[in-house]
């Protein structure tokens, strides 16, 4: 039976609330060696499931060596001494408890062996290289860890976790994280597995709400077939009826027109004081390419916003993506197309609005 619930993460920003500095620096010190011991642990968990998998390949072991993944106590032919996701456990145990949360290697443990296992069969195959984290990774914690209150003023919200109190940041944030995180202290939406994270010197708390689907009236037997291309972002069929959702001048032409705006400044930056070197020569550089993604990321949600809007008016429980695999093929090979289109996002933004409508994507 299909679950009636999804995940929704957030990213929220925070800070440490602490009014004595040194306390506070001492608290941000903490969480860098913890984000950096994280990451060596979730590379050190992918080494081993990798390793486990690939023993039988191992040509130069004796014949009668035993190879299957399994607890020997429980199997006979097995080569383990207790069930593999204890394996990578007890090896995090090993070498970081007391350095570090024992909730977060925890987590990590077992957020790690989903993702392996869905990945699995195409490292077999060599259609994709093992996953190598990086030191900016998250750190997972369980949602029994976060017990949230509002401030004084009622603004925003304070949480203490692993002993640390922290604060967040919404400012003048538009979309619905204050009221998730208004029903997740009502009580009525809850807090999964969510996680900490720094980067660019910054924290943000990346929390996980599950939360019921929308309910609507959608048939399966009523297809809509999306087109999507960089002439007109989204053209839909449902039936005899089509339908444009955004244009070429409305896309294309804004955004080359940010890229010639960004070049402009390039060429002039050498002019620049520098004052504190290549910092502050390139900053109006980064200011327009932080500009760029801002805008592609707005119009990609509104378009997929229209889409799925559209899907909901029609009935049409199945959004069939016509083509698309044979477009990215070609986009790869012209790199004007790999550089102004976003086929990724584009389609990753429908497929998460789709799933929350109840919307079944197909790739063709």
């Amino acid at each position: 039976m299909e679950k009636k619930t999804i995940i929704l993460t957030r990213k929220i920003q925070i800070y440490v609330d602490c009014e004595d500095k040194e306390q506070k620096d001492a608290y941000y010190k903490q969480l860098y060696e913890w984000q950096f011991l994280s990451f060596q642990a979730a590379n050190l968990i992918f080494t081993h499931l990798y390793v486990q998998d690939r023993v039988k390949d191992l040509i130069y072991f004796t014949e009668d060596i035993k190879v299957k993944l399994a607890d020997y106590k429980k199997d006979e032919d097995g080569i383990l001494n207790s069930s593999r996701m204890n394996t990578t456990y007890r090896i995090l145990s090993s070498n970081f408890l007391g350095k570090m949360p024992s909730n977060i290697f925890s987590n990590l443990n077992n957020t790690l062996h989903s993702i392996y296992n869905t990945e699995r069969s195409a490292y077999w195959k060599g259609e994709k290289s093992l996953r190598n984290y990086k030191r900016s990774i998250p750190m997972p914690f369980g949602a029994d860890k976060l017990k949230l209150h509002n401030d004084e003023k009622g603004r925003d919200f304070k949480f203490k976790l692993f002993k640390i109190p922290f604060k967040t940041y919404l400012g003048k944030d538009r979309s619905d994280k204050k009221v998730l995180l208004q029903r997740t202290l009502a009580g009525t939406l809850k807090l999964r597995t969510s996680s900490l994270k720094i980067d660019k010197g910054k924290l943000y708390l990346l929390a996980a709400f599950e939360m019921e689907r929308d309910e609507h009236q959608l048939k399966d037997t009523v297809i809509a077939e999306a087109s999507l291309s960089i002439e007109h972002p989204i053209v839909v069929k449902v039936g005899k009826e089509n339908f444009q959702i955004g244009n070429k001048e409305e896309f294309l032409h804004r955004r080359l027109a940010i890229q010639a705006a960004r070049h402009r400044l390039q060429r002039g930056s050498t002019f620049n004081r520098s004052g504190k070197g290549r910092r502050r020569k390139l900053k109006s550089l980064e200011d327009w390419d932080a500009k760029e993604l801002r805008y592609v990321d707005n119009r990609l949600h509104l378009y997929s916003r229209r889409l799925i809007d559209m899907c909901i008016k029609t009935q049409a429980g199945t959004l069939l993506l016509v083509n698309q695999q044979q477009k990215e093929e070609v986009a790869k090979e012209e790199e004007f197309l790999l550089r102004n289109w976003s086929y990724y996002g584009l389609k990753e933004k429908i497929a998460y609005k789709a799933k929350k409508a109840g919307i079944n994507v197909i790739e063709e």
